[in-house]
């Protein structure tokens, strides 16, 4: 039976396992999951199942699978490369309501949370232990654990505790003939065979289901100092990212706005950048090469003068610099990186090309891409920022008047990327969107090695059947 196959029959059992109310069927009711939130992807299903914990989600994988039923799982649906929509008409496994945080282990500094916990709501639960999770990023209050740690979510502090993967120490999931793998002891040495977790971080749920994660936790650092630092190019950002980084052992994030963007979204805001100067034309367009980045300090006591001295040995390096301690004051500055996302997608449909580059290529990238874009597109629109920290550069790209660019545009990049020695995904994954160019960052061995570990674990291809493998 084909997803697109679905019975009254199958309803009926699906139904006796999760409850009526959740499986939905009604192309109203399944409209908000079959498209991603770029708008860029959309798909449909016949069904939207969806379960309320492990065992529930065990028994409907082993009706489905003895169906022939492919499924997508699915969190919080804040993917950006089509990963998490069913292109091919598959059923759609939703996540949301396994949503449990169980107590903080403040012995071990850990916690397991199910996969529909959102990043938000975990972030809340650990505070009141004095913990934090590793991974924050923008979409916190939608996107859930058990997506984050499927895509290997990176986000603003990666420099400091690394991505999605980095944080995970135990590990539940439903493989796709239902059977289900627990491993959530969280013991930090644990050297019994394959590391399922790390297997399964990243597999952007072609591999198994993940159901309850256990994470590992860091000691809230209270205090912070945060500096928005302008710059009249991108090599002098790169340049000034790299001494940060070695001089403010209390750096907590890194992140970089270019010029293009940074118009936009000071457009967007109804705001001038408190340093520096935009050369556009009022509505969010500029050509200059400049660039700006946010310098954020954090520690158990204040770290100001640990930044503040930093920042003041950039010497010629820097245009302009402003410090914020206060939390409100703070914010401001943040405001011109947290809501370039929100700017760019109120401006269009964006192309999103998420890169790493090596170091010694980054400002050299930021400096041609440009180029490389508007050679196939002369009318597109490049606006870059990212996590300047970890050598990650967020490239999007809109076509005239907000429309989509050229399709061709996107391998343009990716090839310009792989030339330089980048990854063509530094955190949001392959999904659909990048399929056709996976190549030019693994060799025919590598692929075929990830073909039999799929084979392996799932032999009939039902899980997420189109994304990550060509």
């Amino acid at each position: 039976m084909s997803a697109g196959a679905i019975d009254a029959t199958l309803v009926g059992e699906l139904s006796r396992i999760v409850g009526e109310a959740h499986v939905l069927t009604d192309p109203e009711i399944t409209a908000g999951y079959v498209v991603d939130w770029t708008r860029r992807f959309a798909g449909s299903t016949p069904l939207v199942v969806r379960p309320g914990d492990t065992a529930e989600t065990a028994a409907v994988m082993s009706v489905l699978a003895a169906a022939r039923v492919a499924v997508v799982p699915q969190g919080g649906n804040t993917g950006l490369v089509g990963g998490s929509v069913p292109l091919g008409g598959e059923a759609v496994l939703s996540m949301r309501r396994l949503n449990v945080c169980e107590p903080v282990d403040e012995l071990a500094t850990q916690v397991t949370l199910g996969a529909g916990v959102t990043l938000a709501d975990a972030q809340a639960h650990v505070a009141a232990s004095d913990l934090s999770v590793g991974v924050d990023l923008a979409a916190r209050d939608s996107a859930t654990i058990g997506g984050m740690v499927a895509t290997n979510a990176g986000g603003i502090n990666v420099l400091r505790y690394g991505a999605m993967r980095a944080q995970v120490v135990g590990i539940e999931a439903v493989l796709a003939d239902g059977t289900v793998v627990s491993h959530l002891a969280g013991l930090e040495k644990d050297n019994t065979g394959y590391d399922l977790g790390s297997l399964l971080a990243g597999s952007e749920g072609t591999l198994g289901i993940i159901t309850r994660v256990r994470l590992r936790l860091h000691p809230t650092q209270p205090e912070r100092a945060t500096a928005l630092l302008a710059f009249e190019s991108a090599a002098d950002a790169v340049r000034a990212a790299a001494a940060l980084r070695r001089s403010v052992a209390s750096l907590h994030a890194l992140e970089a706005v270019f010029e293009g963007a940074m118009a936009l979204v000071s457009s967007h805001l109804g705001l001038a950048p408190p340093v520096g100067s935009l050369a556009n034309d009022g509505a969010g367009n500029s050509d200059g090469g400049a660039a700006w980045l946010i310098a954020e300090a954090a520690a158990r006591t204040d770290p100001s003068d640990e930044l503040g001295t930093a920042v003041t040995e950039l010497d010629d390096l820097v245009v302009d610099a402003a410090v914020a301690l206060e939390p409100a004051a703070r914010q401001r500055l943040w405001a011109f990186r947290e809501n370039v996302t929100e700017a760019i997608s109120a401006a269009g449909i964006p192309h999103k090309l998420d890169v790493t580059l090596p170091a010694a290529r980054l400002a050299e990238f930021t400096d041609g891409v440009e180029a490389v874009i508007t050679a196939v597109d002369p009318e597109a629109q490049p606006l870059l920022f990212g996590h300047l920290g970890d050598g990650n550069v967020h490239v999007n790209v809109l076509g005239p008047g907000g429309a989509e660019p050229a399709d061709e545009v996107d391998g343009a990049v990716l090839r310009y990327v792989a030339e330089m020695g980048g990854s063509i995904s530094a955190e949001h994954g392959i999904g659909t969107a990048k399929l056709a160019e996976l190549h030019l960052n693994r060799t025919e061995a590598e692929l075929a090695a990830f073909g039999a570990i799929k084979r392996a674990l799932d032999p009939a291809g039902l899980l997420n059947p189109n994304v990550l493998l060509p």
